[in-house]
């Protein structure tokens, strides 16, 4: 382990740098690096106080970098030491991109190599890195979305390395496959659109009007990435975030500008989607994004796209053709994804195998987490569009001991949007306070 301290107001740093074995099951094979950043509050870096792992939301996404006691780290600060972990392939853990992908070999190699991205290889890198982390001592995890799909594991394999289990807006469904996670995805979808047009009703006919001009023109933006109707309807990702629905309204307010060739749109407008639909910061997203439902020997094949036929409310060339409002989507990954992002554009191939993959192993234990003994919390958001609320509460009543806090205050990003109070509520469930 390689280390390096710093400070930041109010905060010590120090980055961990760590070596473990991209197969666990083969020690002795081909290890990654991980990395990880420790916080501490200034005036206790020696004090001897629990941590706290922090497992971020995607897949695909490093730990949040923050400055100083930046939202939730702040609160977390008063009485943990916090380890903000980079899961392997994100952020400065071994990144996984069309950049360094092609090391591994051909999509074969790429797709072999990806399939060891998933909670229960995270999972068995954070109790390989525990002991050098806090001497062996269990730790309290604190996992995000994604993250909380991770802790969830972590209670059904290796609950001996934890003290508690903290989860917001991440309970899984144990048992479902992709499909089913996809068939409840899509109404609740189509509510957070309705919510949208009901607050902003000049955006169903201005999304309508972009619709018609992609429909006709398919630009390319600045940045090469091709803007289909479908790659539009996708901004609907927005509505599942704190604020959302508003960023959505101002970006569609601007779409158009009049130019000596007629009516286009705008740069601005083209910038704004391109940083939004990109997944060049985290491919991992929209590689092994349905990888994660995989538990049996059915392939998720494309899941979301497959089962958006089942609700022909989403077609957007139907809905051109009447005049009914466009429907955007959101939280889900298609194969057009992978031609329309030059970020993704080269592994096209690697993620057609991973979604024909049929040898994916269980990820929880039902059993094992209905005799769970460890202190566990979460925050469920009522009707939240990333993670369905009915799946999360059906989990939270199979695993023993564990408390929710079902809430209609947040959406998904509640941990960053109400921080600290909700960490604070939270901690407070476990010390047996609320």
């Amino acid at each position: 382990m390689t280390t390096a301290t710093y400070r930041q107001p109010g905060v010590v740093l120090t980055d961990r740098r760590f070596s473990v074995p991209l197969d666990h099951d083969h020690p002795e094979g081909e290890s990654i690096e991980l990395f990880a950043r420790e916080a501490v509050a200034i005036g206790k870096e020696h004090a001897n106080l629990p941590w706290l792992l922090y497992l971020q939301g995607g897949p695909g996404f490093g730990a949040n970098r923050f400055s100083g006691k930046q939202a939730w780290l702040g609160r977390a600060l008063e009485d943990h030491r916090v380890l903000l972990l980079d899961q392997r392939g994100t952020g400065s853990s071994t990144p996984a991109n069309r950049q360094t992908l092609p090391l591994r070999g051909g999509p074969r190699e790429q797709a072999d190599y990806l399939a060891h991205f998933r909670a229960d290889s995270i999972v068995r890198d954070c109790e390989a890195i525990r002991g050098e982390v806090t001497g062996g001592a269990p730790w309290t995890v604190l996992g995000q979305s994604f993250g909380g799909f991770c802790a969830t594991h972590y209670l059904s394999t290796a609950p001996e390395g934890l003290t508690a289990a903290v989860i917001t807006g991440g309970l899984p469904t144990l048992d479902g496959h992709a499909d089913d996670v996809y068939r409840a995805a899509y109404p609740r979808i189509e509510r957070k659109v309705a919510a949208h047009y009901a607050r902003y009703p000049q955006d169903v006919e201005r999304a309508r009007r972009v619709a018609e001009y992609l429909a006709e023109h398919e630009p390319v933006l600045n940045g090469g990435y091709r803007l289909t109707v479908e790659a539009f309807q996708s901004l609907g990702i927005l509505l599942g975030g704190t604020g959302g629905s508003d960023r959505l309204h101002y970006l569609l307010e601007d779409a158009f500008v009049r130019t000596p060739a007629g009516v286009e749109l705008s740069d601005a407008f083209q910038e704004d989607v391109q940083a939004t639909l990109s997944y060049a910061g985290h491919p991992l997203y929209a590689l092994v994004h349905e990888a994660i439902y995989g538990q049996d020997a059915r392939p998720t094949n494309w899941s979301a796209e497959r089962v958006r036929g089942e609700f022909p409310q989403f077609d957007a060339a139907k809905t051109l053709a009447g005049d009914g409002p466009l429907l955007f989507t959101g939280e889900s990954v298609h194969p057009w994804m992978f031609d329309c992002d030059p970020a993704l554009r080269p592994l096209r191939e690697t993620a057609e195998l991973l979604a024909a993959r049929t040898d994916w192993a269980p990820l929880y234990d039902p059993a094992r987490l209905a005799a769970n003994e460890v202190p566990a919390v979460a925050a469920v958001y009522h009707d939240d569009m990333y993670v369905d609320t009915a799946h999360a509460l059906r989990t939270a009543r199979a695993v023993k001991g564990l408390r929710t806090w079902v809430t209609d205050e947040f959406e998904h990003d509640g941990l960053r949007a109400g921080a600290p109070r909700v960490l604070d509520r939270l901690l407070a469930m476990l010390r047996g306070d609320v």
